[in-house]
């Protein structure tokens, strides 16, 4: 099978909470509260100090940067392994960390009460909602908009495997539990906007690579994964999909009447068995469409002979794949209510709700849904689910940790991460994107890098050693 190159970027929620009012020093209880704004500074103030920006190229040559509306982002460096890209978007969640116990240090010797929190979630309490956004390195082909348009059945019903669960708000009053947080803000299946309209696929051109070969396919319609068995999952059989239509598979039937519609009712769901009506006239359950394409794509995979290629993370997600529509299948989440984060959430709220006889819509939910997706090991809850075997793993410590300074070895990222790391231990002046390496000098040196699968460049070497002289 054709390597391909990923990328993740997250927006995290962040917040300020104020100290209990018991636990508060004399005066405090009249301080101006820490807005989201102000937090957001203090969580950036030692990055501007050393890169004169809050948008950066780090040293494992990933992207940080303060998106709108206060939102930090992440975006992984390129990778071209499922398992190398989860444990890149787990190394964002340690330095974003980081970071905040950072900001939270700042904060105490300012005297400034309050503790910096940050969520790997979508939406906020005044409903605000922020994105995952998966890209998908394509070869750039003339029947990109049609290939968009046939996929988005296959987006708007993956939620029931993917999604993170969420507990909204009826109309009619009280709280009902959901597959997604993102399905509700998404207002249109294709579109070259991003927060205007939301659309499932951004058809922006923005390959990042070269725009005569390449073409970057941009979901925005993911929710935030906690679980690495979840995320790994989401991006992993999105790619096996997309190398079955690349090589001439047709999915046309499968498109839906009206996705939009459809995506709010899958969500809604929680059978994934209420029929959606397709474009050709019949209906069928998101259930039944899920099921269609991963057999389709075993199909493919046996037929063309690829199945043999696998690596052992595809054929893990071709597993949690059948195995997450089996839960489904048969109403009993357990065999994945360790790996899908809207089974590992439901659980975890059925045993606390059940503890202390809440309902829903008890503002102790709400807090315990924080907390699910608060990125702290000392606040947040996912550590302490995987130390009791309730969240499971995909990485190990050890290659998390190594991601929060290497890049990946086998891309164009290891040349970026490289110049960043050197100019950085060399104090240089250096401008860097996706694509572009530049020595900030008299010469302006610059190297514009147009092929993201590769790791080796002499053009860069040339450049490292004028960082060095």
């Amino acid at each position: 099978m054709s390597r391909r190159i990923f990328g993740v970027e997250t927006e995290y929620g962040i917040t300020c909470a104020a100290p209990p009012a018991e636990a508060a020093a004399p005066g405090e209880g009249t301080a101006r509260p820490v807005t989201a704004d102000d937090a957001a500074r203090y969580l950036f103030r030692k990055v501007v100090a050393w890169g004169r920006s809050s948008n950066v190229f780090l040293r494992n040559g990933a992207r940080l940067y303060l998106d709108v509306g206060s939102h930090p982002e992440y975006a992984t460096a390129e990778c071209d392994d499922v398992r190398q890209l989860v444990a890149n978007d787990r190394a964002g969640e340690r330095i974003l960390e980081r970071m905040t116990r950072e900001a939270n240090d700042l904060l105490a010797e300012e005297g400034v009460p309050g503790t910096i929190h940050l969520f790997k979630n979508n939406l906020d309490s005044a409903g605000n909602s922020f994105g995952c956004h998966e890209n998908y390195l394509l070869r750039r082909r003339r029947d990109f908009q049609a290939v968009g348009e046939a996929l988005v059945s296959f987006f708007v019903s993956r939620q029931i495997l993917t999604g993170a669960g969420h507990v909204r708000t009826r109309p009619d009053g009280g709280a009902a539990y959901a597959f997604s947080q993102r399905a509700d803000q998404m207002w249109d299946a294709m579109s070259s906007a991003t927060t205007r309209s939301r659309p499932i696929i951004n058809t922006r051109d923005e390959p990042h690579a070269d725009a005569e070969k390449y073409r970057r396919m941009h979901v925005i319609v993911g929710d935030s994964s906690v679980a690495e068995t979840t995320t790994m999952l989401k991006v992993g059989m999105t790619d096996l999909v997309l190398a079955m239509v690349e090589d001439g598979v047709r999915i046309s039937d499968l498109a839906m009447a009206e996705p939009m519609r459809a995506i709010r009712e899958i969500s809604r769901d929680m059978s994934a068995t209420v029929p959606v009506e397709l474009a050709g006239g019949r209906t069928m359950s998101a259930l039944q469409i899920q099921e269609e394409f991963h057999q389709r794509v075993t199909a493919w995979l046996e037929t063309s002979g690829e199945e043999a290629e696998l690596t052992g993370v595809q054929r893990q997600v071709l597993d949690l794949w059948e195995r997450g529509l089996a839960a489904l299948r048969t109403a009993d989440p357990s065999g994945v209510e360790t790996e899908l984060d809207w089974a590992i959430k439901a659980r975890l709220l059925e045993r606390y709700r059940s503890r202390h006889r809440l309902g829903l819509d008890d503002p102790r939910v709400a807090r315990l849904l924080l907390a699910y997706h608060d990125i702290s090991p000392a606040s947040g809850l996912a550590a302490s689910l995987e130390k009791r075997g309730l969240m499971a793993r995909v990485t190990t410590d050890e290659e998390v940790a190594a991601a929060v300074d290497e890049p990946p070895a086998t891309t164009r990222a290891r040349l970026r991460g490289d110049f960043v790391a050197t100019a950085q231990d060399r104090r240089r002046d250096i401008t860097v994107d996706w694509v572009h390496l530049k020595i900030n000098d008299a010469a302006q040196s610059t190297v514009v890098l147009k092929d993201p699968f590769s790791p080796v460049d002499e053009r860069v070497e040339a450049l490292l050693a004028t960082l060095r002289e």
